[in-house]
């Protein structure tokens, strides 16, 4: 029976990973309250995204990885800024179908195996990226993706090959493409993807525009 369980959760592990890969862009949602971040999702389910990852750092992150993935069935809700294994139980018992680490926590990449979910974990340098594979990571998060840039990720993905690598940080949207042409899986995009001052103003529309353009210059990336 643990080996049909074992391979169920493989099976959905590799759907998770499936869908991932085809948004592309990762949006991860850094924002002050649990109201910016309902509306920020609002903006990118209207723009087209069905991934979203909600960082710790957002009060009541919890709470409302929890509501979003009751209310947006049709969606994937993550964890982010994950740095212990409590945190991460906590998270996947909500709802959560991935959880990211910004580096390595032992242990992290097996829980979220055992629950079935996707492991996504942080690493910048070669010697990082191997340990992140060796403890069983699904994709590896290139972080700060910034400092590194199209080449970094270039120079890693030809070190290893078939590797899902994400590069994460300061990531705006024309640079989207020629990370994904440099080898990445996909982009986690935070700050730059969701427009905060449009949000503020109540303009939607805006907002939508934004998220879209980062959909639109994935696309450039194939």
């Amino acid at each position: 029976e643990e080996v049909t369980d074992a391979s169920t959760a493989s099976t959905g592990r590799a759907a998770l990973l499936a869908r991932l890969r085809a948004q592309r862009v990762l949006p991860v949602l850094r924002l002050p309250d649990a109201a910016t971040t309902l509306a920020a999702v609002d903006c990118l389910h209207e723009a087209g995204f069905r991934v979203f990852e909600v960082t710790m750092t957002t009060p009541g992150a919890e709470a409302l990885i929890e509501r979003l993935a009751r209310e947006r069935p049709d969606s994937l809700v993550g964890a982010g800024t994950v740095t212990d294994l409590g945190r991460a139980d906590a998270c996947i018992g909500r709802g959560a179908s991935f959880v990211v680490s910004p580096y390595l926590v032992a242990g992290l990449a097996r829980r979220c195996a055992h629950a079935g979910r996707l492991a996504l974990v942080g690493a910048f340098t070669p010697g990082e990226v191997a340990a992140a594979i060796d403890e069983g990571a699904d994709v590896v998060k290139i972080f700060p993706a910034s400092t590194g840039g199209p080449a970094h990720v270039a120079a890693l993905a030809a070190v290893f090959p078939g590797v899902p690598l994400c590069p994460t940080g300061g990531i705006d949207d024309a640079q989207v493409a020629a990370h994904l042409r440099a080898g990445a899986a996909m982009v986690g995009a935070g700050s730059q993807l969701v427009d905060r001052a449009a949000l503020a103003r109540g303009d939607r529309a805006a907002a939508i525009e934004r998220a879209r353009r980062y959909l639109q210059y994935a696309s450039h990336g194939a």
